[in-house]
């Protein structure tokens, strides 16, 4: 394959035009060409590729090691074998040590929408091309949302817990127990954060013939098509409102926003909300105090919680897992056949773009 260096060597350029052209910039670059003289690489898929993406990297003559290698041994792993991609989901973390003492690596991928388990802009300060697949996973983590929801409004993560100890001798009062269900129809959803996921979160709860209501820093209003099966839909707006508007108006909450520094949902922002108002969290850990939740729904205020994401993964708290009114996913939102095929086909068509005019 013919490469265009000037090409290449502009896109470089770009990517360090705010970083001091320092020795070390400069001598990464000059591999980066090099390395790209050759269809020929190593990319390490360390949490693992769909067997679509393998197998296009493989067609385009590039090598894929899909050993799944300790966080303590990747430094050692990929200077042995001088891995020039490295590859990873949410279990592997890329930061400056690993960058700073893998001089051979020159692309960072991340399968998936968030990557705060990379230092990104110091990463891309050292000339490192860094992707994700944004878009990928959204379809997943927003069916997975509606699990939870579903879940919840009947009663289905504790009534699943129940069954198989007392179905058999407690089966009316069980039945009598789980009788006050409520439907979703008609009730109203706050999305916190109008992102990709969001609006396919905003979709379904649309087709459920539920309300939309959404916060977002960055995002005034969005333009959501809920399709059928058929090609036909339907067009709908929806205008961001004020983060406390969301909070006090909704009956069921969904967060889809980057980790943060703080907890975005805590005591004050759960005072704010209706009683009877259920949380649901598929994004990430550490933006809602488990705490405050758990006492939430011990004293009623909160109806149910649905967790895919926790504080302290992977040994979330105790209290979180045993509380009766939480339903409980392992950070699974992504973890479908279909999301994982187009995650690695997307990561996959990004990598060898890298190596093409």
């Amino acid at each position: 394959m013919q490469i265009s260096k000037a090409h290449l060597a502009l896109k470089i350029q770009n990517v360090n035009r705010k970083t001091c052209c320092n020795t070390q910039n400069e001598k990464r670059n000059e591999t980066f060409l090099d390395f790209l003289d050759y269809i020929q690489m190593k990319i390490l898929a360390n949490d693992g590729i769909s067997k679509t993406g393998q197998e296009a990297l493989e067609k385009a003559g590039i090598e894929v090691i899909t050993t799944k290698v300790a966080q303590e041994q990747l430094i050692n792993f990929v200077n042995a074998h001088q891995i020039d991609v490295i590859l990873v989901r949410s279990a592997t973390t890329v930061r400056k040590e690993v960058i700073d003492s893998c001089p051979s690596v020159k692309i960072i991928g991340r399968g998936g929408v968030g990557m705060d388990n990379i230092d990104v802009d110091y990463a891309r300060s050292k000339g490192i091309q860094v992707i994700n697949t944004p878009a990928a996973s959204s379809a997943s983590v927003a069916e997975l949302v509606f699990a939870h929801l579903f879940n919840g409004v009947r009663f289905l993560y504790d009534a699943n817990r129940n069954m198989p100890l007392d179905g058999d001798t407690k089966f009316n009062e069980l039945k009598k127990s789980y009788a006050k269900g409520t439907e979703l129809r008609g009730k109203t959803l706050g999305i916190i954060g109008i992102g990709k996921i969001g609006q396919e979160v905003a979709k379904i709860a649309l087709g459920c013939g539920m309300n939309v209501i959404a916060c977002d820093l960055l995002i005034k209003n969005v333009s959501v098509k809920v399709e059928l099966y058929n090609g036909q839909g339907i067009e709908v707006s929806i205008d961001t409102i004020p983060f406390e508007d969301v909070l006090k108006n909704s009956d069921f909450i969904t967060l889809h926003i980057p980790k943060q520094k703080e907890y975005i949902i805590g005591k004050k922002e759960i005072a704010l909300m209706k009683k009877g108002t259920a949380i649901i969290n598929a994004s990430r850990g550490g933006i809602v105090d488990e705490v405050a939740l758990v006492e939430a729904l011990d004293e009623n205020h909160l109806s149910f919680a649905g967790l895919d994401t926790f504080e302290n993964e992977p040994v979330p708290a105790i209290k979180v897992l045993m509380n009766p009114k939480i339903s409980l996913t392992p950070h699974i939102g992504a973890a479908t056949e279909e999301a994982q095929d187009r995650i690695g086909l997307e990561l996959a068509n990004q990598i060898i773009a890298l190596t093409k005019n």
